[in-house]
């Protein structure tokens, strides 16, 4: 039995099958009904919104959609390097890299899905204008060309890949990322600069202080506000700290339904602080610079791998002040890089939503 195994069989199987998972769904609705709550209708299953960016969204979103088909990706839009960079400078559109990554992410483990997944993720390499051009960039930017609409057409390209679940864009227009960077001159150690841009921010040497957009209110999706306040669950994070969870915060609308929603909250830790831009961030220093963020904001749980946590007891302060309680599960890939098994981390999420509650039956 492989570590990775051992690990799993700690963990209830989230998808059960056949006869065994309907006795098993049965059983807990009864005793659901038994403590005095509502039971769990049959096929039902949990609304759940996962905001983020990047790779951190796209290893939540690998494992959501192992437990649950009622799922929506809330994308940032601040991303100024790399091919979406280039498409956002020539042709003025939303950066569409994190877009293309959620939608892969989507994709089914069978031939089709796994087929359209490396189509998308492809990038061409050439002497040319076209090098290092993602084919998913492309093909998103053409239909928002063609269709005038950000959501229709990211609506269709997921139907073209047979997503599991829908992708949004927090923010309809464009948006710069911001930071006041402590050190980002290594000749001026003590100095705070402005740092323009989140492919910068990410890579800064300097300590980030704190983040804003421009815009700075910038209009949320009205889809991507509606989903968050119709949800059961919505689950922010893992990802870059400052460039791809935080600016969720930054949209006022966004931030309001976040505040305002019946739909419990749960913030999923890194396995790792990023080099540049939380270098030594210990895990409660991340929730500190959050709540600094949004200080309004209160959440349920905190998800961290058991391994990446040195100090549970500050931990678990630091998530008290958010209103949280934290819970601690093996959720990184064995292979010793500090990267999220798409596997443990459903099992991990599956257990929380089962654990702590919910508003009301799965619709």
């Amino acid at each position: 039995m492989t570590e990775r195994t051992r690990r799993l069989a700690g963990l209830r199987r989230v998808v059960p099958e056949g006869r065994a998972g309907r006795a098993m769904a049965e059983a807990r609705a009864g005793r659901a009904e038994a403590r005095g709550g509502r039971p769990r209708r049959r096929g039902a299953q949990p609304k759940v919104v996962a905001l983020g960016g990047g790779m951190g969204l796209s290893a939540s979103l690998a494992a959501l959609r192992r437990i649950t088909g009622d799922l929506t990706a809330v994308v940032t839009v601040a991303d100024d390097g790399g091919s979406s960079g280039r498409l956002r400078d020539e042709l003025g559109v939303l950066p569409p890299g994190d877009l293309r990554k959620a939608l892969a992410a989507l994709c089914g483990d069978d031939d089709w899905g796994q087929t359209w997944s490396r189509v998308i993720q492809h990038r061409f390499h050439s002497k040319g204008d076209l090098h290092d051009h993602a084919v998913g960039n492309l093909l998103i930017v053409a239909l928002w060309e063609q269709l005038g609409d950000h959501v229709q057409a990211l609506d269709l390209v997921g139907k073209l890949l047979g997503a599991h679940g829908r992708v949004l864009p927090m923010s309809a227009v464009p948006l710069e990322l911001q930071a006041l960077v402590k050190g980002h001159d290594p000749e001026r150690p003590e100095d705070v600069d402005t740092v323009r841009g989140q492919a910068t921010v990410a890579l800064t040497p300097g300590e980030v202080q704190s983040v804003h957009v421009v815009p700075s209110d910038p209009p949320a999706v009205p889809e991507a506000v509606e989903a968050v306040l119709d949800a059961d669950w919505v689950v922010l994070g893992p990802g870059s700290w400052f460039s791809s969870v935080i600016p969720h915060l930054l949209v006022p609308q966004l931030l309001d339904a976040l505040t305002d929603t019946k739909a419990r909250k749960v913030l999923s830790l890194n396995l790792a602080p990023q080099p540049g831009e939380t270098e030594g961030f210990s895990p409660q220093r991340h929730l500190e610079v959050l709540g600094r963020h949004a200080p309004k904001l209160a959440l349920d749980v905190v998800l961290a791998d058991e391994a990446a946590v040195p100090d549970r007891d500050s931990l678990t302060e630091a998530a008290k002040r958010l209103g949280a309680a934290v819970e601690l599960a093996p959720v990184a890939r064995t292979d010793g890089t500090p990267r999220h098994d798409p596997e443990l981390l459903a099992a991990a999420y599956d257990r929380i939503f089962r654990m702590h509650g919910r508003i009301g039956p799965w619709r």
